[in-house]
């Protein structure tokens, strides 16, 4: 309990502080406010007496756009992945999170994408400016569940973030996240302190294979995740 209240008591104000002193950065390029995110997630992990390891940076080139594609069991999932990948991305969230004061603006600001998932046509034209972003060198993430899992299994995979990768023509990164679920459970309010693991794997291309077969492109990206979350 201790733990969570000292979390909230200076996590929120430590986050307001990086969104009224980070976004005019972002009127020099989105890039710094991104950088300045990174570091903002960092401290939010040490608030919460979390401990961060990650592997599989080497499975990454240098220049290349990817799609991450990770599991999600957690919000700490967002601090993690902010902490541990390297370089430039940019997220397609569910619209709601933008439409919240300031945090919405900053997301904006910093180039992310808004997914409204009530309309197909608009959720269509989101994965349209996805791939436009794609195209001009940006990774992006995408969390293929669609929804943090309540027990930390693997919840069916979405197509949405397929379809974009073979639309954008880059390889999907699959990225597996251990030990969030055990900080902060989906519908919890309490945090416990722990150590929270990612893990980036080899990138599956998107290519003509890919496109004929998408059930087991979709299974290339899955089965990795799977393995390492113990199922």
């Amino acid at each position: 309990m201790l733990r969570t209240i000292f979390f909230f008591v200076t996590f929120i104000p430590w986050t307001l502080f990086v969104i009224f002193t980070g976004v005019p950065l972002s009127f020099l390029s989105p890039d710094y406010l991104h950088n300045y995110a990174r570091f903002w997630a960092q401290v939010g992990l040490r608030l919460a007496g979390v401990r961060l390891s990650a592997e599989g940076q080497q499975h990454l080139q240098q220049g290349q756009p990817v799609i991450y594609m990770p599991n999600h069991q957690s919000n700490f999932d967002i601090l993690a992945l902010f902490a541990s990948l390297p370089g430039q991305f940019r997220w397609l969230a569910k619209e709601e999170l933008f439409r919240i004061p300031l945090f919405g603006f900053a997301m904006r600001r910093s180039g992310y994408i808004p997914i409204d998932r009530s309309d197909r046509k608009k959720s269509m034209l989101s994965m349209k400016e996805a791939a436009r972003r794609i195209s001009e060198g940006a990774s992006v993430i995408v969390f293929p569940e669609g929804t943090r899992s309540m027990d930390g299994k693997l919840l069916p995979f979405k197509k949405g973030g397929f379809m974009l990768a073979l639309q954008a023509g880059v390889p999907v990164v699959p990225v597996a996240i251990t030990g969030s679920r055990d900080i902060n459970p989906k519908h919890s309010r309490w945090i416990q302190g722990g150590h929270i693991q990612v893990r980036i794997f080899p990138p599956v291309a998107a290519g003509q294979q890919a496109a004929a077969d998408r059930d087991a492109f979709m299974e290339a990206v899955r089965h990795p995740i799977a393995t390492a979350v113990g199922e």
